[in-house]
């Protein structure tokens, strides 16, 4: 296994490679990486599955311990590979309350911010039936 980090990589199914490919790539790979599933009205509305992850999204939490809880992405953190979100906190023993990180896999987008419109546009993919 190569210890520098390479996008020339080729995929492999071993997933201890797959987490190093991910863990020592730089932040524009990572932040790539960091994408989340949109809502079927999103998706079928502008022709996308899945979608980076921006602050001011609106998503629904799909997996683990606070599944169901809706909430604005507050912060991204790229060197982390996770998200904070607003409305979701965790009570400490001494009394403080912190935002827990969540992993961008278990998210739904239910809206996006669309500031950018560059951000939907380039992106859009129309499948054509081959014939």
């Amino acid at each position: 296994m190569k210890k520098e980090f390479t996008t020339k990589w080729n995929k492999s199914k071993q997933p201890r490679k797959q987490r190093k490919y991910a863990y020592q790539a730089p932040l524009h790979i990572k932040g790539k990486l960091l994408s989340s599933k949109l809502d079927k009205e999103l998706a079928q509305k502008h022709g996308l599955k899945r979608i980076r992850l921006r602050t001011g999204d609106k998503v629904r939490v799909m997996r683990g311990k606070f599944r169901g809880k809706e909430g604005k992405v507050d912060a991204v953190n790229l060197k982390k590979s996770r998200v904070a979100i607003t409305g979701i906190e965790i009570s400490k023993k001494d009394g403080s309350k912190t935002k827990p990180l969540i992993h961008a896999s278990n998210l739904m987008i239910t809206d996006l911010q669309t500031d950018d419109k560059k951000r939907i546009g380039k992106k859009k993919h129309v499948n054509k039936a081959r014939g």
